[in-house]
């Protein structure tokens, strides 16, 4: 799903969003977002995951790998008319953002994280959720089905009530090999993390029923550039279709516009990487004076 700039569609030079959306979600959960960023004069694009969309055989086949997958062709794609991408994630597409720009920080210029999920830790996750850690193989993960417990993430009843009657029977459970995935994505993103220096903006909400607000706080205190966090008061997990969502969308806007001003700047990591050959160099020379001030004694 595509929402492009309604002055010149096909004009370069312009910041466009990547939006990618959470685990067992579709493009449709970033569709009110993506409307409000392209209302804005902003190209944007929403990325539809492997596997999703589909039947559950679909999402048990895939593995994170393939969701970034997907994540990383539409990025691609997208700099053929942008130079310079927002990549904005819910849920596990956070986490998926974030692999992304530690990989592709020359293609990366900020990040909008709605809910990142790094732990399942919210008021709603049943307490024999826990028990998932004992599984290690997808599967054997595979076989165990987990329900999709009310309220769904969503807090505002009307919107509630309209997302669950679009379920289909086949969509009630969720496969645990799908959660071990996201597991493993998880320690994927914690190995790069500190290589993650863009500007970041978090959105979280306080009553968050899936993630706890720890989830921001730890990501706010661990990432290496600026980072902007809003505490959402009156939504659930999927902040980007609940009650606040307007508000998702005028302070992604506003990011947006803080970005847009800004410098283009390098990639940090190579300025780290020209330090380090220089380190180097000074200690070759340092050893071979050595050796020769030892030669001549």
């Amino acid at each position: 799903m595509s929402a492009k700039n309604k002055d010149d569609p096909h004009r370069t030079g312009q910041l466009g969003f990547l939006l990618i959306h959470g685990l067992f979600g579709a493009p449709a959960e970033m569709r009110f977002v993506a409307d409000g960023l392209a209302q804005g004069g902003h190209i944007v694009h929403c990325v539809k995951l492997a596997g999703h969309c589909g039947s559950l055989n679909d999402l048990r086949s895939t593995t994170w790998q393939d969701w970034y997958s997907s994540a990383e062709v539409a990025l691609e794609e997208m700099r053929k008319s942008c130079d310079r991408i927002i990549v904005a994630g819910q849920s596990t597409g956070a986490l998926l953002s974030l692999l992304l720009a530690a990989n592709r920080p020359s293609d990366v210029t900020a990040l909008a994280l709605y809910a990142p999920t790094l732990w399942l830790n919210g008021w709603r996750v049943p307490w024999y959720a826990r028990l998932l850690k004992l599984v290690r193989f997808k599967a054997l993960g595979n076989l165990i089905s987990l329900p999709d417990l009310y309220p769904h993430g969503i807090k505002d009843q009307r919107t509630r009530e309209f997302v669950r009657k679009s379920f289909s029977p086949g969509d009630i459970g969720r496969p645990a090999g799908a959660v071990l995935e996201h597991r493993w994505l998880v320690s994927a993103v914690k190995r790069v993390m500190a290589s993650v220096t863009q500007r970041v903006l978090i959105i979280h909400s306080r009553q968050d029923d899936f993630a706890d607000l720890s989830n921001a706080t730890y990501l706010q205190r661990t990432l290496t550039g600026m980072v902007d966090v809003v505490v959402l008061d009156d939504s659930y997990h999927l902040v980007t279709v609940d009650r606040q969502r307007h508000i998702v969308v005028d302070r992604t806007l506003d990011f947006a516009s803080r970005v847009a001003t800004e410098p283009v700047r390098k990639p940090r990591i190579l300025e780290l990487n020209l330090d380090v050959r220089q380190r180097r160099r000074q200690a070759t020379c340092y050893s071979s004076n050595s050796r020769s001030r030892r030669v001549a004694g």
